[in-house]
């Protein structure tokens, strides 16, 4: 029998990148890592700006090093994007912090719409003219770049040949939303409120990036004395089940990925995971 390559983890989370965001984040604990080897995670300080370019930009190298030396690399977590940003190879834009504040003090989406769809109008075919976020990034990225948004590479509705082998853990909607409202309860408890509270004080304090982070954004409106801890919660909440939604949307037009199906526990998944890596390898 063959030996089998050992194994080396990435971590595709875009705010475990941050040293001291630990809570929040649910990063593995260094007890929990304890003779494992996982890039991608504690990589800046909360005070500066990161984006997925700069992720790709840190863990690609990183991905090729661990294939040099006989190493298996398994990616886990991160959003859509950066999941489809290591798998594909996609190309980012850089970010250009100037411009988009500029383009954030416009405050209203629609004629912010209008300028994208005069400026590329193949990009504003494909954002809804309500998705304010995309629509600023677009035009940003035509502003910065001197290049329309929509001539970076194919986009996200093409599925190419990848490297990587892709496995989706699915559950009901239901248990989903029980793990999530379960999940932040046991961070408040654990000292989530206190961890924001300690990085927003420290020097520099937390960037634009870091503070849009979820759970983290509403407890910042909570200690700058914008709403109550329970209306900080309650959107959070809110905010973290949207977004799983989306992700699930996203990640379910993916053709490539082999879903397996939980019941209860994600721990169940891991005979079925085995089985499809044995049979790829």
């Amino acid at each position: 029998m063959r030996e089998r390559p050992s194994l080396e983890l990435v971590s595709l989370d875009a705010m475990a990148v941050y040293k001291g965001m630990d809570i929040g984040t649910s990063k593995p604990s260094p007890e929990e890592l304890a003779g494992v080897v996982c890039h991608g995670i504690n990589l800046v300080e909360p005070s500066q700006e990161f984006a997925v370019v700069d992720l790709m930009e840190a863990v690609r190298p990183m991905v090729a090093s661990a294939a040099e030396r006989g190493k298996l690399i398994a990616a886990v977590g991160g959003t859509g994007l950066y999941v489809r940003g290591l798998a594909d190879g996609l190309e980012f834009p850089r970010r250009y912090p100037e411009i988009a504040m500029r383009l954030e003090a416009e405050a209203d989406t629609a004629v912010l719409y209008e300028r994208l769809r005069r400026t590329d109008p193949a990009a504003a075919v494909k954002i809804l003219p309500n998705n304010r976020r995309r629509i600023v990034r677009a035009l940003e990225v035509c502003e910065g770049s001197g290049r329309p948004f929509s001539s970076h590479g194919p986009g996200l509705t093409v599925y190419p040949d990848s490297d990587f082998l892709q496995v989706g853990l699915r559950m009901s909607r239901s248990l989903l939303d029980t793990r999530i409202s379960r999940r932040l309860e046991e961070q408040m408890e654990a000292g989530f409120v206190e961890e924001v509270k300690r990085l927003a004080a420290a020097p520099g304090g937390m960037s634009r990036t870091a503070r849009q982070a979820l759970g983290y954004k509403e407890i910042l409106d909570f200690l700058g004395g914008k709403c109550s801890l329970g209306e900080a919660k309650s959107t959070a909440l809110r905010r973290i089940v949207h977004f799983a939604r989306r992700q699930e949307r996203l990640f379910r037009r993916d053709p490539r990925i082999r879903w397996v199906d939980i019941r209860e526990d994600p721990m169940e998944a891991l005979p079925a995971i085995r089985e499809t890596l044995e049979q790829c390898l």
